[in-house]
């Protein structure tokens, strides 16, 4: 199985951002286990950092978290084609919608993410982090 993991989920497990973290972190201990396969897209990637460093306030402590989950997870590859055909999807936030789009390129089988009814118009099922673990 294949999943892409939301940049909020995330944030949530490496941020320890209550009430969302447990759950977050459970994914991503399934995910070190070879349970299945956690994907993020490249340009979720660059937010995380983004956000990341503003809260770690740390260059190299940034620089390590994102080098553990590039070894922890697959980072999918985001095209023009994906960009511009993201703009086709019903879906009411353009990011979500990339995310969605990408996520149906690479095949995955869940977009694991907080905020599930930001994608219900979208190609690839959108579960919780809870709702997946239960699976």
């Amino acid at each position: 199985m294949k999943i892409l993991i939301d940049t909020n989920v995330v944030l949530d497990a490496v941020m320890n951002r209550e009430p969302w973290a447990k759950p977050a972190q459970e994914i991503f201990l399934a995910a070190a286990g070879k349970k299945f396969v956690g994907c993020v897209t490249a340009s979720s990637f660059a937010d995380i950092y983004y956000i990341l460093r503003k809260h770690l306030k740390n260059k190299n402590k940034t620089k390590q978290v994102l080098l553990g989950l590039i070894e922890l997870l697959t980072v999918l590859d985001v095209t023009g084609g994906d960009c511009a055909k993201a703009f086709d999807l019903p879906l009411p936030d353009y990011e979500d919608a990339l995310l969605a789009y990408c996520g149906k390129r690479h095949k995955v089988d869940y977009i694991v993410t907080r905020d599930e009814s930001h994608f219900a118009n979208s190609p690839v099922p959108a579960v919780t982090p809870a709702e997946f673990l239960a699976l």
